[in-house]
Parts: C-alpha cells; sequence; structure tokens
C-alpha cells in the first residue's frame, strides 16, 4: 500500500513534501520551527525555496505572445482573443509559481484552466506549455498519480467539450472538434509521462547512489575511529599501568631506598617516552595523504622490548617460539603484537603474579599465542571486565582470527589468540 503526502492545512500553509515512493515520498522529519525561519539568516529552519518566477515569466510570454499569433491565423474558426482568454493564459504561468512548493495544486490548477481555455473555443497555441512544465515538476518530485490524474481529467474534458457539450459552448454554430488535434493532446500527454518518469527515476536512482556513497563514507569514517581507539587504548593502557606500579614502587622506596626508586623514575621515564612516541605513531595516521609514517608499526619482533617494559612493572616474562617463523603481513604482525601487548598489561593490572609465558607458534596455516599467568586475579577489575578483552577480540576477528580467554583449571589466567596465515600467496621461511 502506498502512501500519499497529507494535503496541507489551508489556516497552515505548509508545503507539500517530495514524495519517494508510490504516488510520492512520505514527508521527512521537520526540524522544529522558529520565530525567525522565514528570515534564514537568523533562523534555524531551512531556508525556503524560492519562487521560480523567471521560468514563470517566460511561459507566461510565449503563452500571451504565441496565443495572439494563433489567434490571427484562426480567427475564422475560434473565439476571439477577449480578455477573458487573457486571463486564463495569465492564470497558469501564475500557478507555477507554486509549482516547488505545491506540486498538485500546480498541475491540477494549470490543467484546469488550459481545459477552461480549450472548452471556451479559444484558439490554439502554446496554453498546453504551462500545464507541460507543471507536470514535470511534479512527476520528478514523485506525484505520480496526482499527475495522471489531473492529466486524465484535462483529457476527457476537452473530448467531453470538442464532441458532445459543443453545442452548448462558444463560439456559436461551431462543430464537433476534430480527432487530429484530440490524438494529438494524448501523444503529448504520453510524451510528458514518458520524459517525467525517466527524469523521475534517474534522480531516484542519483540520490540513492549518494546516499549510499555517505553511508559507506559513515562506515569507514566508524572503522576508523574505532581502529584509532584500539591503537590508543593498546599503547596506553600497557604503558600507563608499568607508569602506575613503577611510581608505587618509587613512592614506597624513596626514603628507605633512594637508588631503587631512583631505577623505578628512569622506568617511568622510559615507558612514558615510548608511549608518546606510540602515540604520536596513531595520531600520524590522520595525516595528509601520501606522507610516509616516520616508525614501522610494532610487531613481534619487539616481543623482547615487551618483555623489558614488563619487567620494569615487576612482571618476569619468558618467550618462547615453536615452528617456523614466516613474515606477517603488516596488518596481522600489529594484530599480534598488541594481543601480547593486552594481555601482559591484564597481568600487570589484574594479577598477582610475578611471572607469565608467552608462547608463540608458526603452524601450517595459523599463527598461535599464548600467553599465561599463575596468579590470582587481585587488580581493580576482573580479568575481561573491562574493554581491552573486548578490543582483543574485536581486532583478530577483523582478519579472521579468534580469541580465548579464562581462568585455568589448574590456576592462572590464560589468554590464546588464532590468526590465520594464509593471504592468497605462499609466504617465504625467514632466513
Amino acid at each position: 500500500m502506498t502512501s500519499t503526502p497529507s494535503s496541507p492545512s489551508p489556516a497552515s500553509g505548509t508545503a507539500e513534501q517530495p514524495r519517494t515512493t508510490g504516488s510520492g515520498p512520505a514527508p521527512a522529519a521537520g526540524t522544529p520551527g522558529t520565530p525567525f525561519r522565514w528570515w534564514p539568516r537568523f533562523g534555524t529552519g531551512p531556508r525556503p525555496r524560492r519562487l521560480p518566477w523567471p521560468s514563470s515569466l517566460a511561459v507566461l510570454l510565449i503563452q500571451q505572445v504565441g496565443s495572439g499569433f494563433a489567434a490571427h491565423n484562426q480567427r475564422d474558426t475560434a473565439a476571439e482573443l477577449d480578455p477573458a482568454a487573457r486571463l486564463l493564459l495569465a492564470l497558469g504561468p501564475l500557478l507555477l509559481l507554486l509549482r516547488r512548493r505545491f506540486p498538485r495544486t500546480a498541475v491540477f490548477g494549470t490543467s484546469a484552466v488550459t481545459l477552461g481555455y480549450l472548452a471556451a473555443g479559444y484558439p490554439y497555441g502554446p496554453v498546453l506549455l504551462s500545464v507541460v512544465v507543471a507536470g514535470f515538476g511534479a512527476l520528478v518530485a514523485g506525484y505520480r498519480y496526482a499527475t495522471w490524474s489531473a492529466l486524465a481529467m484535462l483529457l476527457v474534458g476537452r473530448l467531453l467539450a470538442a464532441h458532445v457539450c459543443y453545442r452548448w459552448l462558444p463560439p456559436g454554430g461551431d462543430g464537433p472538434g476534430a480527432w487530429g488535434a484530440d490524438l494529438f493532446m494524448a501523444a503529448w500527454a504520453v510524451a510528458l509521462c514518458t520524459a517525467g518518469e525517466l527524469a523521475r527515476v534517474r534522480s531516484a536512482e542519483r540520490a540513492r547512489r549518494e546516499r549510499e556513497e555517505a553511508e559507506a563514507a559513515q562506515r569507514r569514517a566508524d572503522e576508523e575511529r574505532l581502529r584509532i581507539a584500539r591503537e590508543l587504548h593498546d599503547v596506553l593502557a600497557h604503558s600507563i599501568s608499568v607508569i602506575n606500579v613503577q611510581a608505587g614502587v618509587g613512592l614506597a622506596l624513596l626514603d628507605s631506598d633512594p637508588e631503587q626508586a631512583r631505577t623505578a623514575l628512569g622506568t617511568i621515564k622510559s615507558a612514558s617516552r615510548e608511549a608518546l612516541g606510540e602515540v604520536r605513531q596513531v595520531l600520524a595516521t590522520l595525516r595528509t595523504p601520501g606522507e610516509a609514517p616516520r616508525a614501522p608499526a610494532p610487531g613481534l619482533g619487539r616481543l623482547g622490548e615487551l618483555a623489558e617494559q614488563a619487567a620494569g612493572a615487576g612482571l618476569r616474562v619468558t618467550t618462547g617460539t615453536e615452528g617456523t617463523p614466516v613474515p606477517l603481513a603488516p596488518g596481522t604482525d600489529l594484530a599480534a603484537f598488541r594481543v601480547v601487548q593486552e594481555a601482559l598489561t591484564n597481568v600487570v593490572r589484574h594479577s598477582g603474579s610475578r611471572t607469565a609465558r608467552v608462547r608463540v607458534r608458526y603452524g601450517g596455516d595459523v599463527l598461535e599465542l599464548r600467553v599465561d599467568d599463575d596468579g590470582p586475579a587481585t587488580g581493580s577489575g576482573p580479568p575481561g571486565g573491562g574493554n581491552g578483552l573486548v578490543g582483543m577480540r574485536e581486532r583478530i576477528a577483523a582478519f579472521g582470527g579468534t580469541v580465548e580467554a579464562g581462568p585455568r583449571a589448574d590456576g592462572g589466567f590464560r589468554v590464546c589468540a588464532t590468526l590465520p596465515l594464509s593471504s592468497g600467496e605462499e609466504q617465504a621461511p625467514l632466513q
């Protein structure tokens, strides 16, 4: 069932809304009105549409001048072009001023005025131009049924006036109309509907493409924001956890062991410097196109640095590799590094363990990462209860992998991630 635009209340003066389905689209949600909506410079409402007076004036001149020439050529067969005829010829172009705000009113009004002109027996001329302009505009706006109804009214009225009611209509003594003129009117009505439908379909297709492009751009922007948020979380959560632990150590040993406190401050300085560098690298993704990144993205080759940072926070990390290492795609390498980084951060923040084990296994077509610790959960939040594991799963899922995290049966906590290595081409082993 197709919807139709609601008719405006006479008191409200609201313009007819454009249509998109059926006989036209449903009205779009409007914006709240303001006291100065009619003055766009100061009001917040949309800028009102300007009246199409130049084109309406052109139609007025064409109809008046063209009908004058027609009256001169048809003075023996048509009624005289009197003031009433001039008024009817002017009413059509005046109604065209409403064709943008009130398309249905314009097409029905011009059809009625044109029918009155033809029924009165006035000379043929470019009187149909008003109906053509109004009908085409209404069709493009989506008012298909209204336009078809108005044209049908005009054609049926013309047939009745020319072949049935001519005895009682001026000029006196006139005979039935010629069928050739009626066929001509029917032909241009069909041509008008065809051209209007083609224009409407093209306009709807263009609007659909623009809408899809806008949605795709929005999706890309959302994905980019999510990626940057993950990067910032991974970088800051790890470094700030190290800084927090070392700051606590420094405060506790400031008086009793100044040398150890100095070491803690050095670790804080190193961690903060590295965090600042990685934050700058993440923000560099917002650089202008074509600008090269200043530093390569981190990967599994920097696991040793992660272990050193964790050691600065009091966590001893042992790493091990199984299988033959293969070169990883940059995105996969970065995702694997971030998983290990986030897992070690969670150990520092939420576990009482002082040791952790990182295992990297290169299978035939998968990369497996496993991070284990032996301590109970003692941090400010439960392991996996924050955004870290959620972001970890989303990051790995983007590459077709999976993440499993949970307590081990023999105590401690385990994070296990699996990433596919197949990328459509063979990857040579590292030399």
